[in-house]
């Protein structure tokens, strides 16, 4: 987003785990500050440098080492991009479990030490249950190997998990063991209409107890959405031109026999447009049809983009609830800028943005610290899937409690005890007051 700037004088480019292991271990004897890179794609300055530290691209690290059709383990280094490794696994039938919008270019790493969700999540789940092991290389320079490709292992404490979703804070990944799914044979979208936000959970409930198994992704967007997306780009463009109904959704399914998946489907949208959920709808009548209705939901971040001005949340918060934030934070900021809310309907997961042509003082003020507080008071989480980087990192109070966030002090002062790894990132520095759990 370009909202965070940082210079260093030196990058190294580790080509195995025992540089990592050297360039750590000389770093932790000098006090040498460290900031891990992958692909940069991260929205909220988790891997751009504070001050001076130094820059650890994890680029070269990006060999496969195995893939058991068998099992679906895949076994890679830290710096592979993502739809690289989609790639590879597809020719023995498998599917990474998780496919993010900048899967172009982000690395694998970066997407497990952000915990990233992306549009599988509702299907798959979190990397918490997918990756295996891992290979961590920690602040003395020492290497972590649980890289175990076990689907169960209930021998002692399960350390991997401190590192998935630790941004670089207590050990840099430079290995990942990951179970992989099956490539459904079949696949299909829909690109649905409601006439309200509750017209939309009605239409999800249905999903679920009508589709079950072959559900693999429910998004929302809000008409101003839509009219970001289409109106920006010639090549994004409405399958229910001209409606007038101020939600949509795109349900996408997958499994494995086509006949059996279409029959559901059709099933599904003939019920909810006689139950009054859904006025208006159109299904994909084939892959290049499905790859336009997905055009829509990705040309809305990257029209938002085109704005000097751009707040960005990534919320998690309770799916009856959620969409109000939405229409309160339209209602603060007025026409001082553009509010849209889209994101993953199904798990929770609520992208609110606020576009400006430039940014101001009054409207950062309506905006921050209300959308923390708001989203506080809803029971909700003030990161998704984004991270808190240095961005939140002064915000994790709003959703751990002080107990929580003394925890995370004492694992960080434990495995890294001269803070070298990506400091001022995820923890408030000592002595700052995080806002209270109850604000």
């Amino acid at each position: 987003m370009g909202k965070y700037k940082g210079e260093g004088s030196l990058a190294v480019r580790p080509k195995t785990t025992e540089e990592v292991s050297r360039i750590l271990k000389h770093c932790n004897e000098r006090n040498l500050a460290v900031v891990p890179q992958g692909g940069n794609t991260g929205l909220v300055g988790g891997s751009v440098p504070v001050f001076d530290e130094i820059i650890v691209s994890m680029a070269r690290l990006n060999e496969v080492k195995s893939i058991d059709p068998l099992s679906g383990v895949l076994v890679c280094q830290a710096g592979c991009i993502l739809q690289h490794l989609d790639d590879r696994v597809a020719k023995e039938g498998l599917m990474m479990p998780l496919d993010l919008g900048a899967k172009g270019s982000c690395h694998i790493g970066g997407n497990i030490s952000t915990n990233a969700g992306g549009i599988r999540y509702l299907r798959y789940g979190s990397l918490h249950g997918s990756v295996l092991g891992l290979e961590v290389v920690l602040a003395n320079g020492e290497v972590l190997d649980v890289l175990q490709s076990l689907r169960k292992d209930t021998t002692g404490y399960d350390l991997k998990q401190l590192f998935i979703g630790a941004e670089g804070t207590l050990g840099l990944v430079t290995a990942a063991a990951i179970h992989c799914p099956p490539r459904p044979k079949a696949k299909n979208a829909t690109f649905l209409a409601c006439a309200t936000f509750s017209k939309v959970l009605e239409t999800f409930r249905k999903a679920k107890a009508d589709l079950g198994e072959i559900l693999s992704a429910f998004e929302f967007l809000d008409k101003e959405s839509l009219d970001l997306a289409v109106g920006t780009y010639e090549d994004v463009k409405s399958p229910l031109p001209g409606s007038p109904e101020r939600f949509y959704v795109l349900l996408e399914t997958s499994g494995s026999n086509e006949d059996h998946d279409n029959e559901k489907l059709h099933a599904f949208l003939e019920a909810a447009l006689e139950s009054g959920a859904i006025s208006d709808g159109a299904v994909a009548q084939d892959g290049t049809q499905l790859k336009a209705f997905w055009r829509i939901r990705e040309g809305v971040p990257e029209a938002l983009n085109t704005h000097k001005a751009m707040y960005k949340y990534d919320l998690s918060i309770p799916q009856s609830t959620m969409y109000g934030l939405v229409e309160d934070m339209r209602a603060r900021v007025g026409d001082r800028a553009y509010t849209v809310g889209y994101g993953h309907l199904g798990d929770g997961n609520l992208h609110l943005n606020v576009v400006a042509d430039a940014y101001s003082e009054e409207l950062t003020s309506l905006i921050e610290p209300f959308v923390y507080e708001r989203t506080a008071e809803l029971g909700g989480s003030v990161s998704a899937e984004h991270g808190l980087g240095q961005m939140k990192a002064d915000c994790i109070g709003y959703t751990k409690g002080d107990s929580a966030v003394s925890l995370m002090r004492l694992v960080k002062k434990t495995l890294d005890p001269k803070g070298i790894l990506n400091p001022y990132k995820v923890l408030p520095l000592p002595g700052e007051v995080t806002p209270p759990q109850d604000s």
